[in-house]
């Protein structure tokens, strides 16, 4: 997760590779090969969905709260509509 706990000004300084295909961060000595990224290689898009989950869900605002007290009122979170 090198590329992931990296200082914003760490990742300032990036160069195009002499192909055009690949970006090289010199601070870090790390390269990465576009046409991989854009294939998955480094986290598919089901995995990416998931992190942003994590993230979203992590996250606690009044709205959440206030949801979650009124649900606790009705006896829980309420049922999914079964559709016929």
């Amino acid at each position: 997760m090198w590329l992931k706990s990296a200082s914003a000004p760490t990742l300032t300084d990036i160069e195009i590779t002499p192909s055009g295909l690949g970006l090289h961060v010199p601070k870090l000595d790390a390269d990465l090969y576009l046409p991989a990224l854009l294939e998955g290689v480094f986290g598919s898009r089901q995995w990416m969905a998931g992190l942003m989950g994590q993230t979203g869900g992590a996250m606690r605002t009044p709205a959440k709260a206030a949801a979650s007290r009124e649900n606790g009122k009705l006896g829980g979170r309420p049922r999914k509509a079964i559709a016929a």
